[in-house]
């Protein structure tokens, strides 16, 4: 029996429904992984206090709440919670629909790292290939080039210059031309990934793979 610990974390949903059986499954799969799914509101409400406890926070909500001045207290409190984000080394993971969470907060944006996250179009069922952009980094390692049949977002890149470190890309007409980026955010690293909408992705074995090693990547392991 390994003494290593597993890597605890945070799976934070709300504000899009998903298939809740065929993603659950994919961590299931990670022997190396303790997941916890959990709405925004329980995550950020901490009742028991086990939110910094968590080696890596995977953000697969699409939340539309506004920072304003005037807010409820769920709201509210939501938004202090993760402004708290970055200050200690919990790795933060983007994947999919979450990076359309918060359109209008600036906070988010600077997480993503793309400053217009707006989308122009979706589109479902797309075979998209998928082009490693850098083999040699950990969350790619012993991936090769592929194909996935998934939701695309018609969307402007992530940009080099804003500190990401492209993954993955594509050439889908219909699709973001960068799928996977790494970069940090204060203390904290910062894996994000375009794909993951249903149980055709959630059952590819290189989505899987590319998921498990982010994990990993941004728990330090």
């Amino acid at each position: 029996m390994s003494s290593i610990p597993p890597i605890r974390v945070a799976i934070v949903t709300g504000g899009h429904p998903f298939d809740v059986p065929s993603f659950a499954a994919v961590f299931r799969a990670m022997p190396d992984v303790d997941a916890y799914v959990q709405h925004l509101e329980d995550f950020t409400s901490d009742v028991a206090g086990h939110a910094r406890g968590y080696d890596v926070v995977v953000f697969y909500n699409m939340t539309k709440l506004k920072p304003t001045d005037q807010l409820a207290w769920y709201e509210g409190k939501t938004f202090t919670a993760l402004e708290a984000l970055g200050e200690h080394t919990q790795g933060i993971f983007v994947l999919h629909h979450a990076l359309l969470a918060f359109p209008e907060w600036e906070l988010w944006s600077q997480i993503v790292g793309m400053r217009k996250r707006r989308i122009e179009s979706y589109h479902m069922g797309q075979e998209v290939f998928v082009h490693v952009a850098d083999p040699t980094h950990p969350v790619t390692s012993g991936l090769s080039d592929w194909t996935i049949t998934d939701e695309t977002y018609l969307m402007g890149p992530a940009e080099p210059a804003d500190g990401n470190h492209l993954l993955l890309t594509t050439d889908n007409p219909r699709s973001t031309p960068t799928l996977a980026w790494a970069r940090t955010f204060r203390n904290s690293r910062v894996l994000c990934y375009q794909s993951g909408h249903d149980a055709r992705a959630f059952e590819d074995a290189s989505f899987r793979r590319f998921v498990h090693q982010a994990i990993r990547w941004l728990a330090g392991r």
